[in-house]
């Protein structure tokens, strides 16, 4: 994610007003659930504003959420948190249209900008309906966990599009940065005071893989599938095919997506047969419940070649690119073959909630897994890199997953992880569970001229931990690499847990304030159950997983 060791990334997420609001109406706990307070109105004070101020100054950014605040109140009754949410509602809507007017409206804008812009543009409309999902939840009652995890995703999202502009230059860039930088402190607020769910803990259970296709399809689509005839199948909503000789319904997979329907509550199956598919494809936030099934990652490859040293941001560079939520993806590879020398390359991104891929292969060098956002899973995945080349800010958790380090360009280092959550109330971090970590056939397995380390702290609150998995030879003794200087060592989270090989033992590790040699409780907050609530989504996907150690 960041080049060889100066801090860099992607640029998405656009902008925000909407988010200023939604984000700061959610600043109240919900009433409506089982572990919020069961007191609907503000502190008590001498007046509303005294009230306001109380409030305001448990937030992490108090002035922000005064002067937000008190330009609504203007009764001397004591606001209640639910009539506060719609006045924060309908501010956060009108403040959204100056941030997309301030977008579409830019003429002439530089090369450099246009990326960082068309970023910003996508992440915004993915931020407003995330907020929008996060008012749904607090009036419906559901799990705050849900609501903290858009409010997450909406952070990550804005500090992707501030990385993009970061670099670039133009007239609309200090206009943006503001906006952003105003609505970021909304967000931070509403999940500093968001109260945390007290979840109930489940023991771990292997859930054995369903060897019927698709264990949530009807018996039809799972005849269909199970005899190859898919042609029955093709309608919006059903069964699709791809194939790259002409066999199928479409000869390129963007075609079989773009022809899915948007906004689905059903699963669409597209079935991509054997071949190499030398395109670029994305998954927009509007197709959701899409569904991949290759005949085999070693056969069904999709293949991209677009990187940072061509130009690309590393968000737009990626050759598979998911957005909508309830992705899946079943033996296939996915590819990016710019090289080791182009720098940031992605062979995949996801920042689609509730996303799952089961026996795939990501293959490229730095930068080739981009976990952006909101909740993932992983299970006997094949990852191949150099730097930081799983990284982002997803909560996700890696299951007997097979993760390669690769020969990166002569001078460089690799470095497995680069976690990205930069405030301390998110509720992100990556978990390597039960996985392999190896040194790829043309990287020497021994220690050598090339170090290799388990991860790097992108970001302040940067959280990773390898849990119960077998660490080659090939991990330096230290363990961990600094990113720049002292940056997070001592408010990342860095941890170990019961892991096993030459490359586990941890009498050398770093001895920085967050690094941790975690005990049994602590590694289960990293457990599918835990991290990623993988117990109330997973069993749908019929996907093999253990919800707990």
């Amino acid at each position: 994610m960041a080049a060889s060791s100066a801090p860099r990334l992607p640029r998405p997420v656009s902008t925000l007003p909407l988010l200023v609001t939604l984000v700061l109406f959610l600043m109240s706990p919900s009433p409506s659930s089982a572990s919020a307070p069961t007191n609907t109105s503000l502190p008590t004070g001498d007046a509303p504003l005294t009230s306001i101020r109380a409030l305001c100054r448990s937030t992490p950014h108090p002035d922000a959420c005064f002067d937000s605040l008190k330009v609504s109140i203007k009764t001397d009754a004591v606001p209640s948190i639910l009539s506060l949410v719609s006045l924060f509602i309908r501010f956060t809507i009108a403040e959204a249209a100056k941030i997309s007017a301030v977008i579409t409206s830019s003429q002439g804008i530089s090369e450099g900008l246009r990326g960082s812009l068309q970023d910003c543009e996508e992440l915004h409309q993915i931020t407003l309906s995330s907020l929008n999902k996060c008012a749904a939840v607090l009036q419906s009652g559901r799990q705050l966990s849900d609501v903290r995890t858009h409010l997450s995703a909406a952070l990550t999202n804005s500090a992707t599009c501030l990385e993009g502009l970061s670099v670039a230059s133009g007239p609309v860039k200090p206009i943006l940065v503001e906006l952003l930088t105003a609505a970021n402190k909304h967000i931070r607020n509403s999940l500093g005071i968001l109260p945390s769910e007290i979840r109930r803990r489940t023991p771990g259970h292997w859930r054995p893989h369903d060897e019927r296709l698709i264990a949530w399809l009807s018996r039809r689509k799972s005849r269909l599938l199970q005899s190859g005839d898919v042609d029955d199948g093709y309608d919006r909503g059903s069964i699709l095919s791809v194939a790259a000789d002409g066999k199928g319904n479409f000869t390129t997979l963007g075609a079989a997506i773009n022809f899915a329907p948007n906004n689905s509550a059903d699963r669409t199956i597209i079935i991509v047969r054997a071949g190499v598919y030398e395109e670029n494809v994305e998954v927009p936030s509007y197709k959701t419940n899409i569904v991949l099934l290759g005949d085999g990652s070693g056969v069904t490859i999709i293949r991209g070649r677009r990187s940072a040293g061509d130009g690309w941001t590393t968000f737009r560079s990626a050759t598979v690119a998911v957005s909508g939520e309830g992705f899946l993806a079943r033996d296939i590879a996915f590819d990016n073959a710019a090289g080791a020398a182009k720098g940031q390359a992605s062979a995949l991104r996801v920042n689609a909630d509730l996303a799952a891929f089961y026996r795939c292969v990501m293959t490229g060098y730095q930068d080739t897994l981009y976990v952006h956002s909101f909740r993932q899973f992983y299970r006997e995945c094949d990852i191949y890199g150099t730097i930081d080349f799983i990284f982002g800010n997803a909560a996700v958790v890696f299951q007997a997953c097979n993760i390669f380090a690769r020969m990166p360009i002569p001078g460089q280092a690799n470095a497995i992880i680069a976690q990205g959550r930069d405030d301390p109330n998110q509720n992100t971090g990556i978990s390597i569970q039960n996985c392999t970590i190896l040194a790829s056939k043309e990287l020497p397995s021994g220690l050598g001229s090339t170090q290799t380390y388990l991860g790097r702290p992108w970001k302040l609150y940067s959280r990773t931990v390898y849990v119960k998995s077998y660490i080659d030879r090939l991990i330096d003794p230290a363990g961990w690499s600094e990113w720049v200087g002292d940056q997070g060592l001592r408010t990342l989270y860095f941890g170990e847990y019961a892991n096993s090989g030459p490359g586990s033992a941890t009498e050398e590790r770093v001895k920085w304030p967050g690094y941790h040699l975690m005990g049994y409780d602590d590694a289960v907050s990293f457990t599918v159950s835990e991290l990623i609530s993988g117990d109330g989504w997973l069993e749908s996907t019929s996907f093999p997983f253990d919800a707990g150690l």
